[in-house]
């Protein structure tokens, strides 16, 4: 899906309208979400329903947006970026459509889940940016495209106002209709495809399952505070949904072409950064959540400032304007200490101001000072997160990760509207008639964001000695990744070696791309374009392949055989000579088995290699037994034992069995 015809501008010019235009989506998204919000008090009079029917404008988007961002993402990578951006875009559209011409509830709650498929337009665009820019400049895109998500934000809240007190409500909808449609014409003109598609069947299996599982879960978390924590609905929808998703994960490991390679998600740096992106969406939602209730309950609560919708609207808009100032020092930032240093930095700041808001939340100075500050914490962390993610996945994956790391902010903002119904539920004050969250409750509410931003922080500090999988190379000029190559890593005995990992690297040493082996043994991996690199392949317990190969744009590379089986090998004897039937074990220092094997005729074992670490060696018969330290790194190993006399210990028991007969 080409565009129609080339913009005559330079390529640096180039780069800064696909930031923009990419942004502008990032605007739209976090748009028709917060429009809603002011309404929703409105909205049962106006629709005939009670609130917590309304309630689901709400949940249906949040529900639909987290369901749709795996698929929509793996289909990304599968079979075109800008193809499936404009199939979400056009969805939010026909959504918004749909909401602006009903009055009937079901209609509208409809409209707003089509409307939340839009919410994977961000990892999606985050993605392109990868394929798009060049290097120096993807810090700063991914930088603006989150500072476009507060951005969004913050304008909604006083559009919805005017749009309250001027305009008939299906307003909200015509308004995300017409920006939607812009932007998609604006994405077709501007967006060209990605090259970097990797193909293959879709793992509808896992798409089902997954869905049905994180349905569960969104529901749970998000309607618990209407149902009743305790109540057998949440509880069976929470079992229900972690009971999936434990089914969900090996099913995942089995399949080809995975909708999330549980592989690559397990590896430390992306865990790890997957972990504090949950953390984040927690603490980051938690400033939108009690600022507003600050600023608009009345006076009468003892705490509340008593400002209208509109007036609240107006002063959260600082928190959309101090990410956009932070976006360029966030790039900064990135570029000159790396995305680790500034994800610390940020976690720290949102800590801090969390915490100096419990004691400083009086007057309406202290309460948007400490959300700014809080905003602008969180807008190095939202800058950071994706950037740590693409240099620690592969290039043929970067929208799927993108998407599972955002799929996590919106658990974690899900888990910080879930936390703060309870605790606003449990703690409350009644003033004459009028009930109102405690302040305690509130203050609660910034301790345990503080918790989560300096948990995030202590994440951030255990990786800052994590290299990251993918750098980019200086050789690599912008819009560097031109094409994908195929290719399967087999034993000799032509079975898929599924832990094995191919990385591919220039003549001079760059790393180009890599790739985790599927459970069939294949593999995708993105190249500049065709020419000669060098291929190296390595899994645990095998020895490592290397080679030059003549790699041509989406073609196979054929296969790659791992020969050598790395082993632990070695013959066991006694005084006489070699030992038939001995046992020898390995077990780790901290006391698990982890092989076993028993010498042949002529007192010789062979057991697998096991992954680097320090064991203990054990040959073993009925009567003696020896033992011996050993550390394995990378390399077969060759160790004889030899068993001498009885040891203490089984002299010892053979006395004590004695004197029980006797």
């Amino acid at each position: 899906m080409s565009p129609p015809f080339d913009i005559s501008a330079s390529e640096s010019s180039r780069s800064w309208i696909v930031v923009a235009t990419l942004a502008l989506t990032g605007t739209v998204v976090s748009l028709q979400q917060t429009l809603v919000l002011p309404l929703l008090p409105d909205l049962p009079e106006l629709l005939g329903t009670t609130a917590d029917n309304v309630s689901w404008l709400v949940t249906a988007t949040l529900l639909f947006g987290a369901i749709s961002i795996p698929t929509v993402t793996r289909l990304a990578d599968m079979f075109g970026k800008k193809r499936m951006m404009m199939v979400s875009l056009a969805a939010m559209v026909l959504g918004s459509a749909l909401g602006a011409l009903s009055t009937d509830l079901a209609l509208v709650i409809t409209a707003r889940a089509m409307q939340g498929v839009g919410l994977s337009l961000v990892p999606v665009g985050i993605a392109i940016m990868r394929d798009e820019l060049p290097r120096e400049r993807v810090p700063l895109g991914v930088a603006l495209m989150s500072a476009s998500l507060a951005i969004g934000s913050g304008a909604g809240l006083p559009l919805s106002g005017l749009i309250a007190a001027h305009l008939d409500w299906h307003a909200i909808f015509w308004v995300t209709g017409v920006v939607g449609m812009v932007v998609l014409a604006a994405v077709w003109r501007v967006i060209d495809e990605s090259p970097v598609q990797t193909g293959g069947s879709f793992d509808y299996r896992g798409a089902i399952v997954g869905t049905v599982a994180l349905t569960a879960v969104m529901l749970a978390v998000s309607k618990g505070a209407h149902w009743g924590w305790t109540s057998r609905l949440t509880i069976a929808l929470a079992a229900a949904g972690v009971l999936l998703l434990i089914v969900w994960v090996p099913m995942e490991l089995r399949v080809r072409n995975p909708l999330v390679n549980v592989r690559v998600a397990a590896r430390p740096p992306v865990f790890l950064v997957n972990l504090a992106s949950l953390l984040l969406g927690f603490a980051m939602f938690a400033n939108m959540l009690v600022t507003p209730q600050l600023l608009q309950l009345p006076v009468s609560s003892g705490y509340g400032l008593g400002f209208d919708v509109l007036s609240t609207g107006l002063w959260m808009a600082p928190i959309g304007l101090i990410f956009g100032v932070t976006a360029p020092v966030s790039a900064v930032l990135i570029r000159r200490y790396g995305p680790q240093m500034t994800l610390l930095a940020g976690a720290m700041i949102m800590a801090g101001s969390y915490v100096a808001r419990v004691y400083l939340s009086d007057s309406v100075w202290q309460i948007v000072t400490g959300a700014v500050l809080v905003g602008a914490g969180t807008s190095m962390t939202y800058a950071a997160l994706p950037t740590l993610i693409m240099r620690a996945v592969p290039v043929t994956e970067s929208a799927s990760a993108n998407g599972l790391n955002t799929l996590l902010r919106y658990i974690g903002t899900s888990t910080a509207s879930a936390v703060m119904a309870a605790v606003t539920t449990m703690s409350v004050q009644r003033v004459a008639d009028d009930v109102f969250p405690s302040f305690g409750a509130l203050l609660l509410v910034f301790w345990l964001a503080a918790a989560a931003s300096l948990t995030a922080g202590l994440i951030a500090l255990s990786i800052l000695g994590l290299r990251e999988a993918q750098e980019e190379s200086p050789e690599q000029p912008g819009r560097i990744r031109a094409a994908v190559a195929r290719g399967r890593v087999l034993s000799k005995s032509e079975r898929p070696i599924r832990r094995a990992v191919v990385t591919v690297l220039t003549q001079s040493g760059d790393q180009v791309d890599w790739s985790q082996v599927d459970s069939a043994g294949d593999f995708s991996v993105a190249i500049p374009g065709s020419g000669r690199y060098l291929v190296v392949t390595a899994a645990e317990g095998w020895t490592p392949d290397s080679r030059l190969a003549d790699l041509v744009a989406e073609a196979n590379m054929g296969t790659i055989i791992l020969n050598e089986r790395l082993t632990i090998t070695g013959t066991v004897t006694d005084p006489r000579g070699p030992l038939a039937g001995a046992v020898v074990v390995l077990t780790r220092q901290s006391g698990e088995a982890v092989a076993t094997a028993k010498t042949g005729p002529v007192g010789s074992y062979e057991m697998p290699l096991p992954p680097n670490g320090r064991y203990i060696l054990t040959a073993f018969t009925h009567i003696s037994t020896v033992a011996r330290a050993v550390t394995v790194w990378g390399g077969s190993l060759v160790l004889d034992l030899e068993l001498n006399e009885p040891t203490e210990l089984a002299a010892t028991t053979a006395r004590v069995d004695e004197a029980v007969v006797q």
